[in-house]
């Protein structure tokens, strides 16, 4: 899928026909009942429509995914997903808006559902045995003096008002960030130990949060950020994790502009997306975006982020 002139991202029926192979491997599941006894309608008006001879319900490919109820074309959901797959820092809603050609309000909620389905279900434990694991935290958002008069939240300049998110990384592995409402030693020692493996090596800078939870694991060693230093014995530092973040803030300064509390934590989750499948063509990580689609109908009642 590296090739935009490929039909599924200007056919419907190629689109269709693609995302049906994805999904089910060319044998359709009744997303109602798991039945593969399934029949195929036809006639213009059920085009792309089956119907479950067991539970007699009838579905589309779109039924129990992202793109469930949606208008959009299949072709380009296709197209909007490489596109967001394949971009380094992101592609913002308005551009990928001009690219498929719909509105921006389509392409923003589009793109939420995309980031949806770029979120891992259940991922296992980041580390291991002999692994290390680089933890750290980072703050997104700008200066509260820079805000409109009407909605600083305190009088005259004020400090920075920015939201909080931390992030594990496995060495030649994967990453996983958070939005968290502050960061405190409780909060930092939730997020460590339900998704690192505490046979895992720890490596952080020498904030105090992380002095306690690291004796929790197989070790714990710190570089001294505060004193100059970055790098101790040739291993001990926490530069990969700041590497993540170094694109992630990329991405919002060049790219998005401003991600709102409300949605942070699908942003985060995009750029651990790309970080994650980052050694494979940008095909095969739309392939793998494709895959996640099912199961997750998106609203907005649940949070992003963690509690304090």
């Amino acid at each position: 899928m590296t090739n935009l002139t490929d039909p599924i991202f200007h056919d419907e029926k190629a689109a269709e026909k693609h995302i049906e192979v994805s999904r089910w491997n060319g044998e359709p599941v009744c997303p109602h009942c798991g039945s593969t006894h399934v029949t195929r309608m036809k006639g213009k008006t059920q085009r792309g429509m089956f119907l479950c001879n067991d539970c007699r319900d009838k579905f589309t490919v779109r039924t129990g995914t992202v793109m469930e109820r949606s208008h959009v074309p299949l072709h380009k959901w296709l197209l909007a997903m490489h596109l967001l797959a394949s971009s380094k820092k992101g592609l913002s809603a308005s551009q990928i808006a001009r690219n498929i050609g719909v509105t921006y309000k389509t392409s923003w909620f589009l793109c939420h559902r995309i980031r949806e389905a770029m979120t891992p279900i259940n991922p296992e434990p980041l580390g291991g045995p002999g692994k290390v694991i680089e933890a750290d935290e980072t703050y997104i958002g700008g200066k509260d003096k820079n805000r409109h008069k009407s909605k600083r939240s305190r009088k005259g300049t004020g400090p920075i008002t920015k939201q909080s998110v931390v992030a594990l990384v496995e060495r030649e592995g994967h990453v996983r960030s958070f939005h968290v409402a502050n960061v405190t030693g409780p909060l930092l020692r939730s997020v460590l130990v339900q998704n690192a493996d505490r046979r895992s090596w720890l490596m952080t800078d020498d904030f105090r949060g992380y002095v306690t939870v690291g004796k929790e694991y197989a070790g714990h060693a710190a570089v001294k950020h505060s004193l100059g230093e970055y790098v101790k014995h040739g291993v001990v530092h926490s530069n990969t994790v700041e590497n993540f973040f170094s694109i992630m803030k990329r991405g919002v300064i060049g790219t998005y502009h401003h991600w709102s509390e409300a949605h942070l934590g699908r942003y985060t989750a995009e750029f651990d997306f790309r970080y994650n499948h980052r050694d494979i063509t940008d095909g095969e990580r739309t392939a793998v975006a494709l895959k996640g689609i099912e199961g997750k109908r998106l609203t907005y009642r649940r949070t992003d982020k963690l509690a304090a």
